[in-house]
């Protein structure tokens, strides 16, 4: 079979992403016909693995909602080091800061892999919330977590070293899936070189420090799962360092 024809083949055979922001959680109070009214509103466009969405500072002052795929907001030093503040899943949203302020952007943000992105200009981004009190104050929410989360990683950065700044953001990663408060099972394995952007430091040490966690039985490597075995160990090796 030609190559065209497959890959024909194979686009039909791919589920379809429907243009819909109803599973967007910034726009979850609005009824399903304002949804719609927002979506029509909207530029649509599927960004692919790697592809840059944003560049920081750059004068564009949409607001963007992830629809499908997975983002990475990233930074850079003087010297080209990335640096990592988050990843956002469907349903999250970014760049609301230029399109409240009106200033160019504060971070760059790339597709972590094939991406469909709904863009809203910053205009009636506004007026939306101005006419929905409660959009605007899940808003105000989202950007008091983003304060106290960079508060607690420039506090991290400043005071613990680096084996701690891993235990630290280990002991984030587990909080957000474990169910008993023991375990937690961290799928997909994290990415040692993704760890050591968001932390600041190098691969290599982020290497030695979780095969320093799985001798003490803090941790243990499965196929496709990171087990952190005791939680209540791992915190306490962060809260104690954290209280020096």
């Amino acid at each position: 079979m030609p190559d065209g024809m497959a890959r024909a083949e194979a686009r039909l055979r791919r589920p379809r992403v429907t243009d819909t922001l109803t599973d967007i959680r910034l726009l979850s109070e609005l009824s399903d016909d304002e949804v719609e009214v927002v979506a029509k509103s909207c530029r649509w466009k599927t960004y692919g693995s790697g592809e840059q969405i944003i560049d920081q500072h750059s004068d564009s002052r949409d607001i963007f909602f992830i629809v499908d795929g997975r983002v990475r907001v990233v930074n850079y030093s003087l010297s080209g080091r990335e640096i990592t503040f988050d990843d956002l899943e469907p349903g999250s949203h970014f760049g609301e800061l230029a399109a409240i302020d009106g200033l160019p952007r504060s971070a760059s943000v790339m597709a972590l892999n094939e991406t469909r992105i709904a863009s809203l200009p910053a205009d009636q981004f506004r007026n939306i919330i101005l006419q929905h009190p409660t959009i605007a104050l899940k808003l105000m929410k989202h950007l008091a977590y983003l304060v106290r989360t960079s508060t607690s990683r420039i506090m991290e950065l400043s005071t613990l070293g680096a084996n701690n700044r891993i235990h630290a953001d280990l002991l984030r990663m587990a909080r957000k899936v474990t169910e008993d408060d023991e375990t937690a099972i961290i799928s997909p394995i994290p990415v040692h070189s993704d760890v050591a952007s968001r932390v600041s430091t190098t691969r290599e040490t982020v290497a030695r420090v979780m095969n320093d966690l799985a001798r003490k039985g803090i941790v243990e490597r499965q196929k496709n799962a990171l087990v952190v075995k005791d939680l209540d160990r791992l915190e306490d090796m962060v809260e104690d360092v954290r209280g020096d």
